[in-house]
C-alpha cells in the first residue's frame, strides 16, 4: 500500500492540533508535525487512511501500534499522547523526538564512529529488554534506519511500532513484515521472535558503520561477514558483538544485545558525557514509578466505588422504606374504611332487629333528650346534694350518715350507669362497643378504659369507675380523709 495522497487538514481534533507539515511519509501512513495548542508542546501525529487500506490487516496493524504505544513508558521509545478517528482516518499523537533519523544520515553519506555504535547498541539493549520483558514479549519486527532517531544529546529512540506484534502467533501463521536486508531470515517464514530484533539491529549498526546496505556486504553462506565488512580496523569488540547478533540460525544468535567491550564503554564525546545512558537501574525505577502510580489509581478508583456503591445502597433503602410506609398506611386506611363500613352496616341490622326502625327521628330526639335530663338529675342528686347533706349530718350524728352518703353515691353511679347504657343503646354506641371488642386487630380503634379510682371507706374501699369525660367529686376523697383522721 501506498502513502495516501489525501489532502492535509490545517487543524486537527477541534482545532486541537496546528498542523506544520509533513515529516515524512512510508508505505502505510504518514507523519506529520504538528503543535498542540493545549500546552505548546510539538506533536509527530501519525495518520492512516482507513478506506486507502487495501485489506482489513493494515488496519490492524494501525489500531494495534496506537494500542501498544498507549501502555509503553521508556525514554529511548515515543512518548504516546493519545490517539482518534476523523474524517475516515486513524491518527496517533506523540511528542515529537527531536533529532535526525539515521536514514538522514546515510542520505548524507555519514557514518558512525565506533563510540557511537557502542552508544546506539547500549541504547538498543534498553529498549528491546524493555519490550521483549512485557507478558506477552512485544517485538518491532521493523527496526531499520528510518526507525531510529539520533537526538541531539547523542542518545537513540526508536519509532514507528507499526509492524510490531504484542501477541502470541496466532494459529494458520502470521503476516511478513519488516523490510528487506533487516529482516531476520525467519521471518520470511512468519515468525517473529525476540532474537529478530536483535539481528535487526545488528544490521542497522553494521549499515551505519560501513555505509552500505546489508545485502550489499559480503557474506559466507547465509550468514553476513562481518569481519570483511567492517576491515582489519574495526575493533575486535565490535566484531564478535555484530557477528553474534547477525547469526542467521535464531538459536544461536545473541539472545539480546551484547554490551561494548569486555566490559569496558569507549570514551564518549563531550555532547555524549552531558547525558550518559540509561542504565538497568533506571528502567527499573521507571517501572517502579508506573506500578506505584497504576496502584494508587486502582485504589482510589476501589474507594470511589465503594463510596457510589454504599450512597446507591442507602438511598436504595430509604426508597423502600418511604414505599413500605406508604404501603402501611394505604391498607391502614383501607382497613378502617371497611371497618367502619361493616360498623355501619351491623347498626342498621341491629337496629332493625330490635325494632328500631320504626320510630321516627323526632320520637328518638325526644327519648334521647329525656334520657339526658334524666341522667343530670340522677347525677346532681345522688352524686351531689345527698352525699353533701348526708356528710354535713355526719358531722353531728356520727358514721351512719356517712355510710349513708357513700350508699348515695354508689347507688349514683348504678343509675348513671343505666341511664348511659339507655343512651347508648338509643344511639348505637352499643353496637359499636361489641363490634370494637370482637377482633383484636382493631386494638388500636378501642377507648382506654378510664382510670379506676381508690375510696377508703375504713375496713372496707370501694372502687369507682366514672364514666368517659366525667370525674369524681374531690368531696369524696375529703370525706375519706377525714374519716381516716
Amino acid at each position: 500500500m501506498t502513502a495516501s495522497t489525501a489532502p492535509v487538514p490545517a487543524t486537527l481534533r477541534s482545532g486541537r492540533y496546528a498542523i506544520i507539515g509533513e515529516l515524512g511519509a512510508g508505505s502505510q501512513a504518514e507523519t506529520l508535525d504538528a503543535v498542540d495548542k493545549l500546552n505548546g508542546r510539538r506533536v509527530a501525529i501519525k495518520r492512516f487512511q482507513v478506506r486507502g487500506a487495501k485489506s482489513w490487516k493494515d488496519v490492524e496493524l494501525a489500531e494495534r501500534e496506537a494500542r501498544v504505544l498507549s501502555t509503553l513508558s521508556h525514554p529511548n521509545l515515543p512518548v504516546y499522547v493519545e490517539h482518534f478517528e476523523e474524517d475516515g482516518a486513524l491518527y496517533l499523537v506523540m511528542e515529537k523526538i527531536e533529532g535526525e533519523t539515521l536514514a538522514s544520515l546515510r542520505k548524507r553519506h555519514a557514518t558512525l564512529s565506533h563510540a557511537d555504535v557502542a552508544r546506539f547498541l547500549a541504547d538498543a539493549d534498553a529498549a528491546l529488554s524493555y519490550l521483549h520483558a512485557r507478558v506477552p514479549p512485544i517485538i518491532h519486527r521493523d527496526i531499520k534506519p528510518g526507525n531510529v532517531i539520533l537526538r541531539k544529546d547523542g542518545s537513540f529512540a526508536f519509532v514507528d511500532f507499526g509492524s510490531v506484534r504484542d501477541q502470541l502467533k496466532p494459529e494458520g501463521g502470521s503476516t511478513v513484515v519488516g523490510t528487506f536486508g533487516y529482516m531476520a531470515p525467519e521471518q520470511f517464514q512468519g515468525r517473529a521472535l525476540p532474537a529478530s530484533d536483535v539481528y535487526a539491529i545488528g544490521a542497522t549498526a553494521l549499515s551505519l558503520v560501513t555505509g552500505r546496505e546489508p545485502e550489499d556486504m559480503p557474506h559466507r553462506g547465509l550468514a553476513i561477514d562481518v569481519r570483511a565488512a567492517l576491515g582489519s580496523s574495526a575493533e575486535p569488540w565490535l566484531v564478535r558483538a555484530l557477528s553474534a547478533m547477525l547469526d542467521p540460525d535464531p538459536d544461536k544468535r545473541a539472545a539480546r544485545v551484547p554490551a561494548p567491550g569486555s566490559g569496558r564503554r569507549p570514551a564518549a564525546s563531550p555532547a555524549q558525557a552531558s547525558a550518559p545512558p540509561p542504565a538497568a537501574s533506571e528502567d527499573w525505577r521507571e517501572l517502579r514509578n508506573r506500578g506505584r502510580e497504576q496502584r494508587r489509581q486502582i485504589r482510589d478508583e476501589s474507594r470511589r466505588l465503594r463510596q457510589d456503591i454504599k450512597e446507591r445502597v442507602r438511598e436504595e433503602t430509604r426508597r423502600l422504606r418511604q414505599d413500605v410506609k406508604a404501603q402501611v398506611r394505604e391498607e391502614t386506611r383501607r382497613a378502617r374504611r371497611a371497618a367502619h363500613g361493616h360498623q355501619r352496616e351491623r347498626a342498621r341490622e341491629w337496629h332493625g332487629h330490635h325494632g328500631f326502625n320504626g320510630p321516627g327521628p323526632l320520637v328518638l330526639m325526644v327519648v334521647v333528650l329525656a334520657l339526658t335530663v334524666a341522667r343530670v338529675a340522677m347525677w346532681g342528686l345522688f352524686r351531689v346534694f345527698l352525699p353533701t347533706l348526708l356528710s354535713a349530718l355526719s358531722l353531728m350524728f356520727g358514721r351512719p350518715l356517712r355510710r349513708a352518703a357513700y350508699r348515695c353515691r354508689e347507688v349514683g353511679v348504678d343509675i348513671d350507669h343505666g341511664l348511659s347504657h339507655a343512651l347508648a343503646v338509643m344511639r348505637g354506641r352499643v353496637l359499636n362497643q361489641e363490634i370494637e371488642t370482637e377482633g383484636e386487630e382493631m386494638a388500636d380503634l378501642e377507648p382506654q378504659s378510664p382510670p379506676r379510682t381508690r375510696v377508703s371507706t375504713g375496713p372496707q374501699r370501694v372502687e369507682l369507675e366514672p364514666e368517659p369525660g366525667e370525674q369524681l367529686d374531690d368531696s369524696v376523697d375529703a370525706g375519706a380523709r377525714r374519716e381516716q383522721r
